[in-house]
């Protein structure tokens, strides 16, 4: 069955009770979340913060019509429709928004990379290729080390087209 993602509202400050009673009922979620530094009393933190404030994804199949399952599952405000009608978010974004983050959903930022780690390309004509990273450049610019035919080539690509590798 083709699966789809859509938009779902979690209550206030639900969203890992969301996250779980969705999973715990078989729904696939995705929650990406930002690393945000925040003041607690005089010191600065850093926290884990849902990057979209409020929201997040579940992946149904275009058949499930189990609406009130879902909104009425513990942390779940509701599911986002336009006019009453479920309508998915495109795949190109979701699929997008996947390679920016890391297998706990956290956003992977530049600031994140350093020189040497081992990336993947996603778009291009060296799609799927590895590279190293060599520098990082301030207007989200990539410069990757890359085996070509048994010399090191050095290209620039775009930060958002880049996933780390496994």
């Amino acid at each position: 069955m083709l699966k789809e993602w859509f938009i779902l509202q979690y209550k206030s400050n639900s969203h890992y009770k969301a996250v779980r009673n969705l999973n715990q009922q078989g729904y696939t979620t995705f929650l990406p979340l930002n690393n945000f530094t925040s003041r607690k009393n005089s010191r600065f933190v850093r926290v884990s913060q849902p990057l979209f404030p409020g929201y997040m994804f579940i992946s149904l199949g275009k058949n499930d019509t189990l609406w009130s399952k879902i909104n009425n599952t513990y942390g779940v405000s509701r599911l986002i429709t336009f006019n009453s009608i479920l309508k998915p978010v495109p795949i190109n974004f979701i699929t997008n928004l996947m390679n920016r983050c890391d297998n706990s959903g956290k956003l992977i930022s530049s600031k994140q990379l350093k020189k040497g780690d081992q990336i993947k390309i996603l778009n291009g004509p060296f799609t799927n290729f590895i590279a190293t990273v060599e520098t990082l450049e301030a207007d989200q610019r990539i410069s990757v080390l890359m085996d070509l035919m048994g010399r090191k080539a050095k290209i620039k690509t775009d930060i958002n087209n880049i996933q780390l590798s496994d």
